[in-house]
Formats: structure tokens, sequence, C-alpha cells
């Protein structure tokens, strides 16, 4: 399936955190919390501004950003959960 997102929206593929800590103590699923970081799999043409000019996005495809913890709706695509959000949610891109 494919999806492409609208107007300033983002779709987003959670970055799973490590499974064990440093000292090597595996770390149960529902002790997890949930990444707040992860990769831009497809990005909206851009927000529309009042004079009807398309304002171009900031991040693009395959970019690592950090995101908040609420951020964003939860979609499944092939059975992969996804986040769509708002370019407004995104904190920040890792270089």
């Amino acid at each position: 399936m494919k999806i492409k997102p609208l107007n300033d929206r983002v779709l987003v593929l959670r970055i799973s955190e490590n499974e064990k800590t440093k000292g090597g103590i595996i770390i149960p699923d529902t002790a997890k919390e949930k990444p707040q970081e992860g990769k831009v799999i497809a990005v909206g043409p851009g927000k529309v501004n009042e004079k009807g000019d398309r304002i171009p996005m900031a991040v693009k495809r395959n970019d690592r950003i950090l995101f908040g913890k609420y951020a964003g709706n939860e979609i499944k695509i092939d059975g992969v959960e996804h986040l769509i959000m708002r370019e407004d949610d995104i904190l920040g891109i890792v270089e």
C-alpha cells in the first residue's frame, strides 16, 4: 500500500531503541517506552499560506527526526506501525 501525506503532514516509521541496557539487562516489551525518534518515509507538498502560496517542507524523505511523546496518529501499513504527524509536531532533525 502506498500513502502520500497531504499538505504539511509527514509519514514516519519509529526507530526502535535497544532491547538491552548498557549493563546487559534485557528490557521486556511491557516496560519499554515508545521511541521518540523516527525515519521520514513520505512528505506532503507543504502548507498553503493566506496568499495561496505553498510553503515548502523543512524535512525530506529518509531524514531522522525527533518528535514529542504523544505526537501524531498511529496507523498500520502492511502490518507495520507508522505515524502520520504535522510538520509542527517535529522537534528536530538528527544529523
